[in-house]
């Protein structure tokens, strides 16, 4: 059953005394004033409240009964109902012949007051439970059994296929409020699920649509303030399962992007899949042993030379030409250099296998 509280009691009040020109008691289940427009009665016991508890019927008082009672003026009190149930008094002061006709339209307005207040609290709980869903995406130790029993609870209907994104938000500027604009924004649609991972990052679990376009998104973001630092899609997604895969993906990207791309605003998982899968390795044996030639050359570069010969040289592909063209040196000048790297990690850098290696190598290498 709903419970009257001070807060809801007292707005109850002054709406209506902002009207009236009476005072108005809204007393609890127990018989407590705890909404007044007199403030020496609050927290005071109203016995004539008390009778409209225990008869449940409207009470009126007039000056004879009120010197009877403790606590009581003359005036009506009416008892307030929510789904059929008491749960409080109403009472307006002064002489019951007066004050009758507003006191029924005074309920009905507490009542509708009390309702709006349930509905928030409804909708609210309802926002926190899907807020908490969303965020145990992310955690592994939830199995995706427990997640689709609370979906089913919540009654979540998750059509499929979908793409889930992570929103970096920009330093400065109030989170909350940023946060608050983007959840407007992003659950304009009832099929679009939104919510807060972090004062600085939302998550934003959305339809697949073939047709969208993320950076035009973004520059629309960019002119409405939206405060967005960096947008993080996924690859499409088929059921919870993966949603769930897609999510701890995210996540890893995120990692490679803030390592490597640290100004790139928009990062997808489909152009860095194989980067993301290896830099989340990256402190693995098995890894650290796949990137020993190129730590052996690049401990031999004091000057950043050789890393940047070898990242033009993967950049066009092996093509000797371009790259020199590219780095602004002579075509032997560049031959002498990876001559050097193939000398220094024991790499036949003609293979494509192997300018894949050291390409890929680079990515997980932070520079000195």
């Amino acid at each position: 059953m709903l419970e009257l509280d001070s807060t809801l009691a007292q707005h109850i009040v002054d709406r209506a005394m902002a009207i009236l020109p009476y005072n108005i008691n809204v007393m609890d289940a127990q018989g407590m004033i705890i909404g007044s427009g007199d403030p020496l009665r609050l927290h005071t016991r109203h016995e004539g409240a008390q009778l409209v508890l225990a008869n449940r019927r409207v009470v009126e008082i007039d000056e004879q009964a009120a010197a009877c009672l403790r606590g009581v003026r003359p005036g009506v009190n009416l008892p307030l109902l929510h789904a059929d149930e008491l749960i409080g008094v109403l009472g307006i002061t002064g002489d019951p012949e007066v004050v009758r006709p507003y006191a029924e339209l005074v309920r009905m307005a507490a009542e509708m007051l009390v309702e709006q207040r349930q509905v928030q609290a409804e909708r609210h709980w309802q926002r926190h439970q899907l807020d908490a869903w969303l965020r145990q995406l992310f955690d592994p130790a939830v199995s995706v059994a427990a997640l689709a029993a609370d979906a089913q609870r919540q009654g979540l209907a998750l059509a499929w296929p979908r793409q889930v994104c992570l929103l970096e938000l920009q330093e400065g500027g109030e989170p909350l409020a940023q946060q608050a604009r983007l959840l407007g924004v992003l659950t304009g649609k009832s099929e679009h699920l939104a919510a807060p991972l972090g004062m600085r990052e939302m998550l934003w679990c959305r339809p697949l649509s073939a047709g969208r376009d993320d950076a035009r998104w973004l520059e629309s973001a960019d002119e409405r303030g939206l405060g967005l630092a960096r947008l993080l899609v996924s690859d499409p997604v088929q059921s919870l399962g993966q949603l769930r895969q897609a999510c701890l993906a995210l996540r890893d990207l995120q990692a490679f992007a803030r390592a490597r791309y640290p100004a790139l605003r928009l990062v997808s998982l489909e152009e860095h899949r194989l980067a993301t899968l290896l830099h989340a390795q990256r402190d693995s044996w098995l890894l650290q042993g796949w990137l020993a030639p190129l730590k052996q050359v690049l401990a031999q570069d004091s000057n950043g030379m050789l890393r940047e010969t070898l990242e033009a040289w993967c950049k066009h592909d092996g093509q000797v030409q371009s790259c020199a063209t590219a780095l602004g040196i002579h075509r032997n000048t560049l031959r002498y250099r990876l001559e050097r790297v193939a000398e220094l990690s024991g790499v036949e850098l003609t293979r494509l296998d192997r300018r894949l290696q050291l390409s890929l190598g680079l990515g997980l290498i932070e520079p000195d």
